[in-house]
């Protein structure tokens, strides 16, 4: 397709008066890198699919109230990532842990930085997904659910010594997957706990 809009300035002013040429060229510059982005978020290609289209539609339908100073790359994935996060509370209510991380997130991060901020919370739940199965359930459970180490050791016939060494493990396996450059955030939603791993 020939590059019409040679600015995000023109692109945006076409798409408030309503210029369909300027919306096609919208969607076919954004649509895969929306769509890979999405199911790297969801793990689903039909819901991914229907949250970017979702987004192409809104951004259509508000059009006149995009603003000439927007970012609209910036927009476009902020969109996604909110209609994942739509996506991700209808299918089970938002846990204490991952609240913390969003807050811990929007804490540490700039908030001009927002693609930023969406892959760092991408790499942190995946990063609990991938953790060792044992190791996964037990640190689950204590930051998860909120049980104590002794309720635990109850629960799955283990020492409390071998439910504190898998906790342990868990918070170097997350701070190793986030390296030092994101060791703030990890501060911030397990505070003292990760202290004493990083002695």
């Amino acid at each position: 397709m020939k590059e019409y809009f040679y600015n995000q300035n023109s692109l945006i002013e076409d798409l408030k008066i309503g210029n369909e040429k300027a919306y096609v060229h919208l969607v076919e510059r954004y649509h895969n890198k929306l769509c890979n982005y999405a199911n790297s978020l969801i793990k689903d290609d039909l819901i991914a699919e229907d949250i970017v289209q979702n987004v192409f539609v809104q951004i259509w339908e508000k059009r006149n109230k995009l603003k000439y100073e927007l970012s609209l790359e910036n927009y476009l994935y902020r969109s996604v990532y909110n209609k994942f996060i739509d996506e991700y509370r209808k299918g089970k209510a938002v846990t204490a842990l991952e609240k913390k991380y969003m807050t811990a997130l929007e804490l540490a991060i700039d908030e001009k930085d927002e693609i930023q901020e969406e892959k760092i919370l991408s790499i942190l739940f995946e990063a609990i997904h991938e953790l060792p199965p044992k190791c996964k359930q037990i640190f689950l459970m204590s930051k998860k659910e909120g049980l104590t180490n002794v309720e635990i050791s109850k629960y799955l016939n283990l020492s409390n010594k071998t439910v504190e060494n898998q906790i342990t493990k868990a918070f170097r396996i997350l701070r190793n997957k986030m390296g030092e450059k994101y060791e703030t955030i990890l501060l911030i939603v397990f505070g003292n706990e990760l202290k004493s791993v990083l002695r």
